[in-house]
């Protein structure tokens, strides 16, 4: 029986891991701080942008037509909790969160209440305006959406007029 041995070379990044160094936690925190603070501002264009895109998406046309515009509400709130969440705007990320599980429970194949998107959008709009100070505010809103979306998570899917 034949044994065959090797020498096993230490990999650059094992060799890296072992050796003492780096930044602290708190450094590297408030570096990663700085970095998203330069972001802010790209930040709220891109939700303020999304918002006015919901906010000047039309209900469908027809039935078949519903899918489709239904994935655009759903694209344009993820857009804006991926760029809200970075930024601590829970407030906002849980509106639009609101809004994704409203469209994800809709019956794509009747009508939707588009009541519902143009709702979610002015609240978002209403979040964005209300300054940091305003906490109980926009719970309040947050609540009011998330009534909505009990509601129509315990009604049975019925038509209803866009």
């Amino acid at each position: 029986m034949t044994v065959i041995t090797h020498n096993r070379r230490r990999s650059r990044l094992s060799t890296l891991i072992d050796q003492p160094g780096g930044i602290s936690i708190g450094v590297a925190l408030s570096q990663a701080q700085e970095n998203l603070s330069t972001l802010t501002d790209r930040s709220r264009e891109i939700i303020n942008e999304a918002v006015q895109a919901l906010t000047e998406l039309t209900a469908p046309a027809a039935v078949e037509d519903t899918p489709r515009v239904l994935e655009r509400a759903y694209h344009h709130s993820c857009t804006i909790i991926d760029a809200a969440c970075p930024f601590e705007m829970p407030h906002l990320c849980a509106a639009a969160a609101n809004l994704c599980d409203l469209v994800d429970t809709a019956n794509q194949e009747q009508t939707f209440d588009w009541r519902i998107v143009t709702v979610h959008a002015q609240s978002m709009r209403l979040l964005l305006a209300l300054g940091a100070d305003a906490i109980e505010a926009k719970a309040q809103v947050l609540n009011s959406l998330k009534q909505v979306l009990q509601v129509k998570m315990s009604q049975p899917d019925t038509p209803s007029k866009a």
